[in-house]
């Protein structure tokens, strides 16, 4: 018999490794009998300018609330898309305004477990692009897992 977990977070971001995620949580939540809180992040500000152009200006009161609509609307997309109508759990979607790591790493403060999917950036690119499940693994409060693509 499994061990019973009372919450399991997982990151989606509109991906397949992320879709591919959430399956996975689906499918362990399920086993475990546990609530899934499913978790998008969404983070206003833009990127830093390059040296010697004008920085670019934070985004105006009505465009952060077309993104966190649009955070809403992903979120409740992709749980339509894995879960359908009638997951079979408990399921809390929850999209943060925070930067993806940060957010599930909060979001894991009580968990029994978080997952995320992973694009496999590895090398160069994954020390550049700031890896979010490197985060985690190295971070997350309780157990992680890695769903990663076949042959990643």
């Amino acid at each position: 018999m499994m061990p019973a977990m009372s919450l399991i977070v997982v990151g989606v971001d509109g991906s397949e490794e992320g879709r591919k995620a959430l399956r996975w949580a689906l499918e362990e939540a399920r086993l475990r009998k546990a609530t899934l809180r499913v978790v998008h992040a969404w983070f206003p500000l833009p990127p830093p300018a390059p040296i010697g152009l004008t920085p670019p200006t934070a985004p105006a009161a009505e465009e952060i609330g077309m993104l966190r609509e649009a955070a809403e609307q992903l979120l409740a997309h992709e749980l339509s898309e894995v879960a359908g109508d009638d997951p079979g759990l408990p399921v809390e979607p929850k999209a943060v305004e925070d930067v993806a790591a940060q957010a599930l790493i909060n979001e894991a403060k009580d968990a029994d477990l978080v997952v995320v999917g992973s694009r496999g950036h590895g090398g160069f690119a994954g020390l550049l692009l700031g890896s979010v499940s490197q985060q985690l693994a190295h971070h997350a409060p309780c157990p992680v897992v890695i769903v990663r693509q076949r042959g990643a």
